[in-house]
C-alpha cells in the first residue's frame, strides 16, 4: 500500500490525528487566566455583598418578629391579671386614631408579610 501501514486488520495513514496544538504565546495564554481570575474575584465578591444584605435583612425582620412578640406578651400577661391594654380596647372599638402608632405599625407589618410571601 502507499504510505499507509496495516495494523490489527486496520489501515493507519501516517500524521497525528485530531486537534493541532494552538500555537498560543504563553504570555497571552497567562494574561487571560489572570484576566479569568480577577473577574471570578469580582464575581465572588458580589456574591458575598448580596449574601451578607440578606443575612441582615433577614435579622431585622427577625429582631421586628421579636419585638412583635414580646408585644403580644405583654398584652396576655395584662389581660391575664384582669386588665384589659388600651391597644386592645382601640382594636375592639375601631377606634383607631387612639393609638396611630399602633395601628401604623400593624399594617406596616402586614405589608412586609405580605411582599415576603
Amino acid at each position: 500500500m502507499d504510505d499507509s501501514k496495516m495494523v490489527g486488520g486496520k489501515v493507519k495513514k501516517p500524521g497525528k490525528r485530531g486537534r493541532k496544538p494552538a500555537k498560543i504565546d504563553l504570555k497571552a495564554k497567562l494574561e487571560r487566566s489572570r484576566q479569568s481570575a480577577r473577574e471570578c474575584r469580582a464575581r465572588k465578591k458580589l456574591r458575598y455583598q448580596y449574601l451578607e444584605e440578606l443575612v441582615s435583612s433577614k435579622e431585622r425582620a427577625i429582631c421586628a418578629l421579636r419585638e412583635e412578640l414580646d408585644m403580644y406578651k405583654q398584652w396576655c400577661t395584662a389581660m391575664d391579671q384582669g386588665k384589659i391594654p388600651s391597644e386592645i380596647k382601640a382594636l375592639l372599638t375601631g377606634d383607631e386614631q387612639k393609638t396611630p402608632q399602633s395601628s401604623s405599625n400593624k399594617s406596616s407589618k402586614t405589608n412586609k408579610k405580605n411582599n415576603q410571601s
